[in-house]
């Protein structure tokens, strides 16, 4: 059976989108995660909203997010510059969500490219596409949470900067776009944090597995 190195690079390439993608999409699509917030940060009574109002709020809020026509925050106010910040993030998510799909197709078409050609990942110093996709993406998220742990805030900021450039309208004032309320600093920092935490186990795993079927 011949080896390929492209096949490896590829391989860890592919595996370390999919891990990455996959992590981001969870607090995104598993919307208990933000209800779970609601009673332990004082949502409820931080803003004078029931929590069916919270829980529309932010379901009208994601829907949009997620490909929804329409715009709507319940019965919480929204402006136009608040709608358009939503629309930047909806481009994010979808762009999120559509690489995790094409990350799956990829790995299939290459794993499917393997057995046809009966090609095998040959190993580079000595391991396989998975310890390098874990390895890779490890050692870079755990610098970036390092250095996030040490001032969120300024993470905030920063990740706002690179990911909106130019624009200064995710500064929400609560006056005239009330998501913002219900929104509080903690549940970014607690979804970043699960995100890192979903991309540490993942990059564990498959070092793990590199590890155990390789002498």
């Amino acid at each position: 059976m011949k080896t390929s190195k492209l096949l490896t690079v590829l391989l860890a390439v592919v595996l370390a989108l999919l891990l990455l993608t996959a992590a981001i999409a969870v607090p995104i699509l598993c919307r208990p995660f933000y209800y779970a917030h609601i009673g332990p940060l004082h949502i409820v009574e931080d803003t004078d909203f029931t929590e069916g109002q919270i829980k529309t709020a932010f379901n009208e809020m994601l829907d949009y997010c997620l490909g929804a026509e329409e715009f709507s925050t319940g019965d919480l106010k929204w402006s136009q510059s608040g709608k358009d910040h939503f629309t930047d993030v909806r481009a994010l998510f979808l762009l999120d969500l559509r690489l995790l799909a094409a990350s799956v197709i990829a790995l299939a078409v290459l794993l499917v490219i393997e057995r046809a050609a009966r090609l095998r990942a040959a190993p580079l110093l000595g391991r396989g596409p998975s310890f390098w996709a874990g390895a890779g993406l490890g050692g870079a998220f755990l610098l970036i949470g390092g250095l996030a742990a040490l001032d969120f805030d300024r993470a905030f900021v920063i990740f706002h900067s690179l990911f909106f450039p130019g624009k200064t309208n995710w500064l929400f004032d609560p006056n005239t776009d009330q998501i913002i309320l219900i929104l509080p600093e903690e549940f970014f920092r607690n979804c970043a944090i699960l995100i890192l935490a979903i991309l540490i186990a993942g990059c564990v795993g498959m070092i793990l597995f590199d590890l155990r079927r390789r002498p």
